[in-house]
């Protein structure tokens, strides 16, 4: 009996071992990525815009009515505020977290396209199509998860009666969690094949190199 049993924690063990060894060498390719220009050139606009639309979706699409109601240079201060709500500044913790984490990773996750794109275009159609399932997940679990305000409330509202409206901030707490567990699957597969294109082009730069001097 006992036999069965270890074989089977050993199992376990070997998997972690392999699932934490493949997440090492996804950070060690976002590390490498980081380095690149290209990298930033599609992290920092996509974070920021990923940021920016979450928390100009935090109350639903209430943001946007008060912004069509009150003008242009009023809705200026509305977007300021969303912008600076990205960094935490004036924003519960518990509301303020997933946004952030969210757009950390989907930023990270665009950013290794963007270096991709450069260093391996003729693939790079699958990993585009896997970026824009992530997005729509992002987009449709955008919300406040303390107040359960969500992009998908409206459509809940508009089907069933008010008290259904509870039930909103559940389902967005739980796509949340769904879109942050894909981004992380997402970069760490990213992350391992930007790692080997990277070292295999150093390895060929210094190859070469070396063949110039014979």
């Amino acid at each position: 009996m006992a036999g069965p049993v270890m074989i089977h924690v050993i199992i376990i063990f070997m998997n972690w071992r392999k699932w934490l060894d493949e997440f090492a060498l996804a950070g060690k390719g976002i590390l490498l990525a980081a380095r690149e220009k290209r990298f930033w050139c599609g992290f920092i606009p996509s974070f920021l815009f990923f940021g920016l639309l979450m928390n100009l979706l935090s109350g639903g699409t209430a943001k946007f009515e008060l912004m069509a109601a009150i003008g242009f240079p009023e809705s200026l201060k509305i977007i300021a505020d969303s912008f600076l709500a990205i960094f935490g500044i004036n924003q519960p913790f518990l509301d303020w977290l997933p946004i952030f984490l969210i757009s950390i990773l989907q930023g990270i996750l665009i950013g290794i396209i963007v270096l991709l794109w450069n260093k391996k275009r003729e693939q790079n159609a699958e990993n585009l199509q896997k970026a824009g399932i992530i997005t729509g997940l992002i987009a449709l679990g955008a919300g406040c998860p303390t107040c359960g305000a969500t992009l998908i409330t409206p459509l809940i509202g508009a089907i069933f009666s008010t008290g259904s409206l509870a039930i909103a901030g559940t389902i967005s707490i739980v796509v949340t969690i769904i879109a942050i567990i894909i981004s992380i699957l997402a970069v760490k597969r990213l992350g391992e094949e930007v790692y080997v294109i990277i070292i295999n082009e150093k390895y060929l730069a210094k190859k070469s190199k070396q063949e110039s001097k014979k």
